[in-house]
């Protein structure tokens, strides 16, 4: 079975969790039989692909700048029109976001016309006008796999109506829909009107990070000191829901005095939470690192006591098993995706910051607990495998071609 597969990001180039439910998809897909040719938008590293990569604009990303600063698919409304223009108009480098994705689009058809494939797979927003074109010149069934959706990006708030629409186009103009939880098929079929039937959910896996590096000065500091580090991991928007771990984080404080709270990601609203923690007499607790990778972030998850992902709409959360799987105890929101398969960890409502703060305190307080929550988290995660995943997408594919 040949499949031809359209995303946005893949690591080491990626802004989110996007990229790296790619790369683990593809690999399990592998693994069950499934030949992948898996299409980016230009030429980027694909170090550790087990599929065959191309490239619908091969000339490579322009003047060295960061990925997630040309291509983030993640930040507020207002950007997505008239930001990130630079050189290379002829090809994939000029525009604003929505000029790329058309102009992917429409590469998408050439593509199609050149690979043999028997399925077309798109991921998230980006990609789906991309699918799109691609079955209208090869007439061979599509399916869109929902990572996000735009209710999730802002919070429940007043999606932006030009992403709305794609994603609405893609889910009727798809034969099948691939959900990462069950609380995303529930925004489809609610908010998009996607019928019940149409969706498989297909929960994500998580990959090894390695052996955790050096941690950064900040973090090793912290640890010298003696303090106990709550850590949270993910882009600074709305979406996540820091500000709601910044107000828990003063009655974590009162009862905890040696906590600290390491912040890592970057976004639109650090200076908003920055301003936040000065209001909530805790900014000397706050400790802000920025967007870190590789053996940074797994020192940061070996050296932490405690996860939070404090999230007001998460479609899954792969840092929550990420942190788990290096046994660090986890309070997770419910509003979220994970929160479906992990069992070892403490959930909280993102909105009830008391209750958030009683947890935190609780792992911090009582060994019994925070060493139960070491131990069997990691065992869980090493239960979820991305051959799984690969599986069932396997049968969507399988059930399109048959003609289910």
């Amino acid at each position: 079975m040949r499949v031809l597969m359209f995303g946005w990001e893949f690591p080491p180039h990626y802004a989110g969790g996007l990229g790296i439910a790619c790369k683990g998809l593809v690999r399990g897909l592998h693994e069950v039989g499934v030949d992948v040719t898996f299409v980016l938008p230009e030429k980027m590293d694909t170090e550790g692909a087990t599929a065959r990569i191309r490239f619908a604009d091969p000339t490579g990303r322009p003047n060295g700048r960061p990925f997630e600063e040309l291509y983030n698919p993640y930040g507020p409304a207002a950007r997505f029109r008239g930001r990130l223009r630079f050189v290379g108009r002829s090809g994939f480098g000029g525009g604003s976001l929505y000029e790329k994705v058309l102009w992917y689009a429409r590469q998408a058809g050439r593509i199609a016309a050149e690979e043999p494939h028997d399925v077309i797979h798109a991921h998230d927003w980006l990609t789906y006008l991309a699918g799109l074109e691609a079955k209208r010149v090869s007439g061979k069934p599509l399916v869109v796999h929902v990572h996000a959706t735009e209710f999730d990006r802002t919070g429940g708030g007043l999606p932006n109506q030009d992403v709305y629409d794609i994603e609405r186009l893609g889910f009727e103009a798809a034969d099948a829909v691939v959900a990462i939880s069950g609380f995303t098929k529930r925004i489809l079929v609610e908010r998009y009107g996607v019928p019940e039937d149409k969706i498989a959910v297909v929960h994500n896996a998580s990959d090894s990070l390695g052996e955790p590096g050096v941690p950064p000065a900040a973090i090793a500091e912290l640890k010298r000191q003696g303090r106990k580090i709550v850590l949270f991991v993910g882009r600074l928007t709305i979406q996540k829901g820091v500000d709601y771990l910044v107000r828990a984080a003063r009655r974590v404080s009162e009862a905890i005095p040696e906590a600290a709270f390491v912040i890592s990601g970057s976004g639109e609203m650090e200076g908003e939470l920055k301003a936040l923690t000065q209001e909530m007499g805790v900014a000397d607790r706050f400790y802000f690192l920025g967007f870190l990778r590789g053996a940074e972030l797994t020192a940061a998850y070996a050296n932490a006591d405690v996860f939070v992902m404090p999230s007001v709409s998460e479609p899954f959360g792969l840092t929550c098993l990420e942190a788990q799987s290096y046994g660090l105890p986890s309070v997770i929101s419910r509003q979220s995706g994970v929160s479906e398969v992990a069992r070892h960890c403490l959930k909280t409502d993102f909105w009830d910051v008391d209750d958030m703060a009683a947890k935190i305190i609780a792992i911090l307080r009582y060994p019994a607990l925070r060493e139960t929550l070491a131990v069997e988290a990691p065992r869980e995660v090493a239960r979820r495998s991305w051959a799984e995943a690969g599986a069932r997408c396997k049968k969507v594919y399988e059930n399109l071609l048959s003609g289910h």
